[in-house]
Parts: structure tokens; C-alpha cells; sequence
């Protein structure tokens, strides 16, 4: 009885003395109380971590998956092998979401698995056109370009923006001195990116009326004296010429490449000298001919198909000429030669408004009645056409097919088309000026 009382006074003076505490819980012994411990079992992993991981944070053996060693378990990892790729992404590509010597086939490497990017090789044609074209999906030399660039070949015709030269012919270069429209004749506005011409024909004269005897003059038929005694191009050189620089396009290019060209004529032959005179240039083989009321090819289609030219002319169609497109049928124009800048509207002046294809004509004539050297460089200013076209864009609610100007060389019309093209609707950023 004694002896217990002596070893329970023992105790309760070696718990006063604190030589005995109450036993902490440390699971893995790093001196912080479990309760406390965001990683109890010591094993490198955070205790919420493993739960979200399905594994036990009280067990040091017991650790989450990691194959990429990224401290992010498997389970939640969406790149679980750590190859760049996401996990759905190589399970939708057939590929392997937990090897990383095992990736998904990008050929262009725009981060598009082979098996779901339409355009493998990234040439921007997309695989199945290139199918049906027989060009070469894999292979991104084997591409077609259109005016410069592969995907203005999936254009159509009508949803793509050509500069145009108003009386093309009527150069200064070229001999003309009244009635002058530009400084420079075709080889120069073949070079600067000009692809559609507005061109007049009649006979050398009253006399000499054969088909050999095609002008490209300017003036009304039957005025005096005859139009073409101011100054006269000779039509079978200039289309000539034309036709070499629409060869040389194709011939300068690694793979396949071309230029749809336009030309309108203010006709003054017969229909049959016209046919002669676009034979005898080599050009007839290459003109397209459309149905009114189908929808316009797409640009690559009419290279593809040698029918690279199309032609309008400002007369009733004819049957016998279905390649002489009245291009009052097919299309339309605004006004044009207005005295001032602000006269310029973007409604319809002659044609059929519910045609796409159509010109936005963008010159002013001087007191004289012709076209004016010194003002043309305000409505060819970049800032002043652009505004211009993609405000009649949005009134019409369609992209001008043609913007015709005179003195091409003042102003920057090219590059307007260009900025033009490189949006799908009028209401898109701007791009930045070429």
C-alpha cells in the first residue's frame, strides 16, 4: 500500500517536471504535427493532391502516378506523357496519350495532327481540293498560287477585288497624245498588278473596215474626224503582248500559278472581227465562257481549265458570241467621270444591280471632258479609294469585282485591291497597309 502510494507521488511529479508529454502524431517525423502536415506521409505529394489522385497521403509507398514527371499525376494531366500534345487531342489523332516516343503526324506543324488538319502539308489548299486537282496534299511544293497567293485560288470570280485600267490602251508611253488615261502602256500596268482593261474598238478608219483593220482608238463611231485619226494602238500587238505576259506568269512559277485577266470592251466591230482579232493573238482558246445565272468558277478552277481571260462588252449579247458577256446582263457599273469627288455615288448607273460582278468606276474629268491628269491622284490616294470601295462594299452589300481608275500610276490602286482581298467582308479590320 505504501508502494503504490510512492510511485503514483513518482508520476504525478515527473508529469509537473514535464519528463513525460502527450505523444504527438507525425507520420512521417518531419516534426510538424500531422493535423498541420499538407503532406503527412513525407512523400512528396501534397495530402489533397493524392486523394484528387485516388492514392493514400498516409502512405509514403503508395504514390500518384507521374510518367512525365511534371508533379502533376497522370490522372489529371491533360498531357500525361509530357510530348506537347494533349491527351484528347492524340486519343482523337490515334495516337498514344501515355508513351512520348509515340506523337501525333503534323507534317506542317501548325500543332494539327495529320488525321484531323484538312490542310496537311499547310499551303493553305485544303486536302480534298488538292485531291480532286490531282496536286499533292503531302507535298507543300506541289501548290497551286492565284494572284499571288495559294488561297485566292478558292476565291470565285466574283468575290475577288482587280484593279482595272479605264481606256488601258491610251498611254502617253505609247504614242497617245489627246485623250491621254495613263503615263504608261500595258508592260508597265502588267508589272504594277493591273489584271483588268477597259479597251475600245473600231476600224483604223471609214475605208479600211476588215477584220486585219481592228484599232484600239478612242471616240464615238461615225464622230469627225474619226477616232482613231488623234491616235490609234494596234490591237493585234497590244493582245499580243498580253498574252505573252499572261504565259510568262505561268512559265515563271515552280508549280502551278496564273492570273485571271479581264477585259471590257467599248465596242465598235463586228462580232466576228473581234473573234478574229482574239485568234490571231493566240488568246481565243483561253476565254471563259459563262451562263447567266450560274454561280462564277472559283479563280483556281479557271486557270486550271486554260480559261484564264473573260471578256464583256458594252452591247446586247449574241448568240453566235455566247464569250461576249453583255456586260450589262452580267453586271454592272457606277457613274463615272464625274466633275468632283464628292459627286462619286456606289448605286447603279447601267447594268443589272442583282448581278455580283460589277465596277467601281473612280475618275474625274476635267472641264475639257477627258480624263484629268491633276486630280487623279486625290481619288487614287490609298486612304481616299479604300474608304470609297468599302463603303460601297457595305452599301451594296457586295465586294467590287473591278476598281477602274485613270493615270493608274498616281495613288496606290493595287495596293487598295490588295488590302481589299486580304478581307472577307467589309466590316473587318483593315489590314495593314502592303
Amino acid at each position: 500500500m505504501k508502494s503504490q502510494r510512492w510511485t503514483m507521488i513518482l508520476v504525478f511529479s515527473l508529469i509537473l517536471s514535464g519528463c513525460i508529454t502527450e505523444t504527438i502524431p507525425d507520420l512521417d517525423g518531419d516534426g510538424i504535427e500531422d493535423s498541420e502536415d499538407n503532406d503527412r506521409d513525407g512523400d512528396g505529394w501534397d495530402n489533397l493532391l493524392e486523394i484528387n489522385c485516388t492514392t493514400n497521403p498516409d502512405d509514403a509507398l503508395d504514390l500518384p502516378s507521374d510518367l512525365d514527371g511534371d508533379n502533376i499525376c497522370d490522372l489529371l494531366d491533360d498531357d500525361a506523357d509530357g510530348d506537347g500534345w494533349s491527351n484528347d487531342l492524340e486519343i482523337d489523332c490515334l495516337s498514344s496519350a501515355y508513351n512520348s516516343s509515340i506523337n501525333p503526324s503534323d507534317l506542317d506543324g501548325d500543332g494539327i495532327c495529320n488525321y484531323l488538319d484538312e490542310d496537311i502539308d499547310g499551303d493553305k489548299l485544303p486536302n480534298n481540293w488538292e485531291y480532286e486537282r490531282n496536286f499533292d496534299p503531302l507535298d507543300p511544293e506541289d501548290v497551286m498560287i492565284c494572284h499571288g497567293m495559294s488561297e485566292y485560288c478558292l476565291r470565285s470570280y466574283d468575290d475577288f477585288t482587280f484593279p482595272e485600267t479605264h481606256n488601258a490602251y491610251s498611254a502617253a508611253e505609247d504614242g497617245v497624245v489627246l485623250g491621254v488615261n495613263h503615263y504608261t502602256g500595258l508592260q508597265a500596268q502588267w508589272d504594277g498588278g493591273i489584271r483588268a482593261f477597259m479597251v475600245d474598238t473600231h476600224h483604223v478608219n471609214n475605208e479600211d473596215t476588215d477584220a486585219e483593220d481592228v484599232r484600239f482608238c478612242h471616240g464615238s463611231p461615225g464622230q469627225f474626224p474619226h477616232p482613231c485619226l488623234y491616235s490609234e494602238i494596234n490591237a493585234f500587238e497590244w493582245l499580243s503582248l498580253l498574252n505573252s505576259l499572261m504565259n510568262s506568269t505561268n512559265d515563271e512559277c515552280l508549280s502551278s500559278c496564273g492570273d485571271v485577266v479581264t477585259l471590257l470592251i467599248e465596242n465598235n466591230v463586228p462580232a466576228d472581227h473581234l473573234e478574229y482579232l482574239f485568234n490571231e493573238t493566240g488568246m481565243y482558246d483561253r476565254i471563259y465562257t459563262h451562263q447567266l445565272g450560274d454561280n462564277w468558277p472559283d479563280i483556281g478552277d479557271l486557270i486550271l481549265m486554260g480559261k484564264d481571260l473573260v471578256i464583256f462588252w458594252e452591247q446586247t449579247g449574241n448568240q453566235s458570241y455566247p464569250w461576249l458577256h453583255d456586260f450589262g446582263e452580267f453586271g454592272w457599273t457606277t457613274n463615272y467621270a464625274e466633275d468632283n469627288p464628292e459627286d462619286m455615288e456606289c448605286t447603279v448607273h447601267r447594268g443589272d444591280g442583282s448581278q455580283p460582278v460589277w465596277h467601281l468606276n473612280n475618275w474625274l474629268k476635267s472641264m475639257f471632258g477627258v480624263a484629268d491628269p491633276y486630280r487623279s491622284e486625290e481619288v487614287n490616294d490609298y486612304d481616299f479609294l479604300l474608304n470609297r470601295s468599302i463603303e460601297c462594299w457595305e452599301i451594296m452589300d457586295n465586294r467590287p469585282t473591278f476598281i477602274a481608275v485613270d493615270y493608274w500610276e498616281d495613288g496606290e490602286v493595287t495596293n487598295v485591291t490588295i488590302t481589299l482581298n486580304k478581307m472577307e467582308n467589309w466590316d473587318d479590320i483593315i489590314p495593314p497597309h502592303p
